[in-house]
Order: structure tokens, then C-alpha cells, then sequence
């Protein structure tokens, strides 16, 4: 078997999540991290020196030129994704973006409008669509003909963001930057497109408390969204068929019951979701595949914004 040439990445950014991409992507010998940028330099020099990074820029523009990068992953802001990703648009390097890939739809939609125009190829880092969790319950599912039934559960705290720094733009639009981990289950899970969206309890802006909605798929499949805002409650997924329900709660773990039985079944982990981030060391391979142009399943521009149109939809007013 011939060995693959090592491909080259850049890193935009430098905070938690660019640490935890570099970690993962350092793990696959097939990836080099050849050079990293970030808004503030010496938060980029201090990964550099951490992870051995060859080389720290000032623009992106400079880094493509210098480097001829492979794949640039973006780990910025929200209110920076629109600006860094048009830049990042314009050079011939596979992108993976973070997400929410914008704050709201229209930054979402806006995003992707550049990218087709731009021709640039762009994949969407939606990790928990690499969880080991995940990936067991798809492949089950897969061997089980019959509708699902999928339960979501989210908790979401807009006071304890902005104690947390986050900018008031990107809290009022919490549900983008947050509520699309737990709503893209519905995408993972959903089979078919949504044909239709009930809001039994809508979202009030002005009082946010519970969220609920029911989601019909063409294919017959339905689920329930729940939202608890400002309030306690849990995050999880349950996905039901006739005999069989998986629970995802933490949604890093997974578990079975069987009809007749009263008890949940653990399934192994694999030991990736507990060296790394979880997700992110199967995502860096897929991306590693996806520039060496084998076969891979990372979500693209495209159904990242799937995503965010159904949780527009959910959260209209």
C-alpha cells in the first residue's frame, strides 16, 4: 500500500477549540500543522510553542502564500466567522469551519451565498456527528427498517453566556451558537426533509422559558424538541423504534433498551471521545480524507445550513 503524502494544515484562531483541534489533527501522522493566526498574536506564539508550530502570521493572506496550506480549520468567534471565512474563500485550501457557521440565518445564509460564489470547498465541524455514541446508534438504526421516534431535550442559559463574556448579539441568537448541538440531532437522525414544523409552545423572546415543538419528516420519522431556557433541565437525545430505544444522555454515551426490558444497556466508548474532545480526532481524519480526496462523510456548507434553517423554523417568532 502506497503511503499517503502528509497534507498540511493552518489553524485561524487560538482559543479553547483551536487547542483541541491542534491536539486531535497532531494525533493523525498524515497531517502536519504548519502555521497558525490568530486576532491576538501571542495567544497563537503560546500554541505555537506548545505544539511546535512552524510558523505564526499576521494575516491569512500571508499564511496561504507562505504555506500553501491544505485545510485551514476556523475556530473563531461567531460575530468573526463572516469576515474570516470570505477571507479564507478566497484561497484554494479545503476549509473546515467551526460551528454555528453565522450567528443567525441570514449570516448563515449569507456565508454560504460567498462560498458558492468563491467556488470554495467547505466543510462544517459538527462533532457530535463523530461521536462514537452517534456512530453506534446510525449504525444499528441502519439494520432496523421501521419509523423513529427522536426526543430532544436541551437546557440553554442566556444569563450565565453573557456572565461568561458572551457578546449580546450572540445571545439573543443563543439558539444558533448553542441550541445546534442538540438540534442537529434531528438532522442526524430525521430521514427524509421536514414537512412540517409545529410549535406548541413558541419561543418568547421576551420571557424565555420552555420551547416545545413537534417535527414530521416526509419520510414518517418525528420527533420532539424540547428547550428549557434560563432554567434547569438536561441535555440528551432518545431515538425510538418499534422494539428498541437508544438514549444519548450524556450525549457522549450511548445506551440501549430493549421492548420487554426495563434496563439500559452500555455500549462501549471508543477511546478516542476519551483522549480527545469528543468527535474531533475521527473528524480531523475524515478531514485529512477529504483533502486526500478519499471518501468521507463530514457535513458541508450546505447541510450545516439545513441545520440552521430548521432551528430558525423552531425559534421564529
Amino acid at each position: 500500500m502506497t503511503k499517503e503524502k502528509q497534507i498540511s494544515v493552518a489553524i485561524v484562531g487560538a482559543g479553547y477549540m483551536a487547542k483541541e483541534h491542534i491536539r486531535a489533527f497532531k494525533d493523525n501522522p498524515e497531517a502536519n500543522i504548519c502555521a497558525i493566526i490568530s486576532q491576538t498574536r501571542s495567544k497563537a506564539e503560546e500554541l505555537a510553542s506548545e505544539f511546535q508550530i512552524a510558523e505564526v502570521h499576521d494575516s491569512i493572506a500571508t499564511m496561504y502564500d507562505r504555506t500553501r496550506a491544505d485545510l485551514v480549520v476556523v475556530t473563531v468567534p461567531e460575530l468573526a466567522t463572516n469576515s474570516v471565512c470570505k477571507t479564507c474563500f478566497k484561497f484554494p485550501w479545503t476549509i473546515l469551519v467551526e460551528k454555528p457557521v453565522g450567528y443567525d440565518l441570514a449570516d448563515a445564509e449569507e456565508i454560504e451565498a460567498q462560498a458558492r460564489t468563491e467556488g470554495a470547498r467547505v466543510f462544517v465541524g459538527l462533532n457530535r456527528r463523530h461521536y462514537s455514541s452517534t456512530i453506534a446508534v446510525q449504525q444499528d438504526l441502519a439494520m432496523n427498517d421501521g419509523m423513529r421516534f427522536i426526543y430532544l431535550q436541551d437546557q440553554e442559559d442566556q444569563n450565565r453566556a453573557l456572565q461568561a463574556g458572551q457578546p449580546k448579539k450572540v445571545v439573543e441568537n443563543w439558539m444558533f451558537a448553542n441550541s445546534i448541538h442538540i438540534i442537529d440531532y434531528l438532522s442526524m437522525f430525521g430521514r427524509g426533509n421536514v414537512k412540517k414544523i409545529n410549535r406548541i409552545i413558541p419561543w418568547n423572546p421576551n420571557n424565555p422559558w420552555v420551547v416545545l415543538a413537534h417535527i414530521t419528516f416526509d419520510s414518517g420519522d418525528f420527533g420532539i424538541y424540547e428547550g428549557i431556557w434560563n432554567s434547569p433541565g438536561p441535555w440528551s437525545a432518545s431515538i425510538q423504534i418499534k422494539h428498541k430505544r437508544w438514549e444519548l444522555r450524556p450525549l457522549e454515551k450511548a445506551s440501549f433498551q430493549i421492548a420487554g426490558s426495563r434496563q439500559m444497556e452500555s455500549i462501549e466508548l471508543h477511546a478516542w471521545d476519551r483522549e480527545f474532545k469528543p468527535g474531533l480526532r475521527l473528524q480531523a481524519d475524515k478531514a485529512v480524507a477529504a483533502v486526500q480526496g478519499h471518501n468521507h462523510d463530514l457535513p458541508s456548507l450546505d447541510e450545516s445550513l439545513k441545520t440552521m434553517r430548521l432551528i430558525h423554523e423552531i425559534y421564529r417568532t
